[in-house]
């Protein structure tokens, strides 16, 4: 009987091995977003909002779908684009994709983070930190500036 269980459990952890289960989410394409450029406007004394700028680059499809920063009592992921004449401003409440490989740019103008309820003012030369939650990646947290953006082809700033 001993010799019959020897040879059958070979076969078991032979079949064990070469089993069709699913590999485990480690050992797919793992989800990373590189951040760089992490910008917010100061604000003066008495304004409670303003607006940050960065780019992030996925490795995989995914998407921003929130953002904090102790820095504001709430904080929003925006978009603007011109309607009827006017720019108009909408927070994205799906969140912002993030397509695969490529550089989505938060920029005056465009899709950008909304600060609000900020309690202390934001001055030029300080750095706060953003924490930015995906879809799939792991939560990153950033240093951003603070200060100015650069200025646009007309040679002025635009959005928040």
């Amino acid at each position: 009987m001993i010799r019959t269980l020897i040879p059958l459990a070979a076969v078991a952890a032979l079949l064990a091995a070469c089993s069709n289960e699913p590999k485990a989410a480690s050992e797919g394409p793992q989800a990373a977003v590189a951040v760089t450029g992490a910008l917010c406007r100061p604000t003066p004394v008495g304004r409670q909002a303003t607006g940050c700028y960065l780019t992030l680059t996925s490795t995989i499809a995914d998407r921003l779908v929130s953002v904090s920063t102790p820095a504001a009592g709430r904080v929003e992921i925006h978009e603007s684009k011109v309607e009827s004449n006017m720019m108009m401003m909408r927070e994205l409440t799906e969140g912002l994709p993030l397509p695969a490989g490529q550089a989505v740019e938060l920029k005056p103008g465009g899709n950008h983070i909304m600060l609000l309820a900020v309690a202390n003012p934001l001055t030029e030369g300080q750095t706060i930190p953003l924490t930015l939650n995906f879809a799939t990646a792991e939560p990153v947290t950033v240093q951003a500036s603070i200060g100015q953006p650069p200025v646009n082809e007309y040679g002025t700033q635009t959005g928040h």
